[in-house]
């Protein structure tokens, strides 16, 4: 069976997201989708439940799928798993500069394998960050986010 961990913050979680989950289902029996958090910063609980549930609501009744928050390093959440990939998404080139060096030190620090999958050009330009900063100068986001 292979599974792969997807992490990310997912705040929020995208349609672009989807499409990298939806094309990583195409390569693994099993994607867990991880959202990663620092346990250091409080109040975040109940914020990290309602994306967990707002991701499983966007998969229902795919089983393929499975969706967790965690701490720590990705790897570790990995291995917990059973993963032996981790999937990251890839926006523009800066971002694979980044990912590199994070899929480097995992690969010196585990046998997991790090897969990049470029993001569609209709959808290379949406960010989470750009949804956020959309949706609290009042204007609707649902076009970037999955139904």
């Amino acid at each position: 069976m292979r599974i792969a961990v997807f992490p990310g913050s997912f705040d929020p979680f995208t349609i672009g997201h989807k499409d990298i989950a939806d094309r990583a289902l195409r390569m693994f029996d099993i994607l867990i989708i991880g959202i990663g958090y620092n346990i250091n910063k409080p109040g975040i609980s109940g914020i990290l439940e309602d994306r967990v549930k707002a991701i499983e609501k966007v998969f229902e009744g795919n089983d393929r799928i499975k969706v967790e928050a965690y701490s720590g390093l990705t790897v570790d959440f990995a291995k917990r798993h059973g993963a032996e990939f981790i999937v990251r998404g890839l926006r523009e080139v800066k971002d694979f500069e980044y990912e590199r060096n994070l899929a480097d030190t995992n690969a010196a620090i585990s046998d997991i394998e790090t897969v990049f999958l470029t993001a569609r050009p209709d959808l290379g330009f949406i960010s989470s960050s750009m949804v956020r900063e959309l949706k609290a100068n009042g204007y609707d986001t649902s076009r970037f986010l999955p139904n």
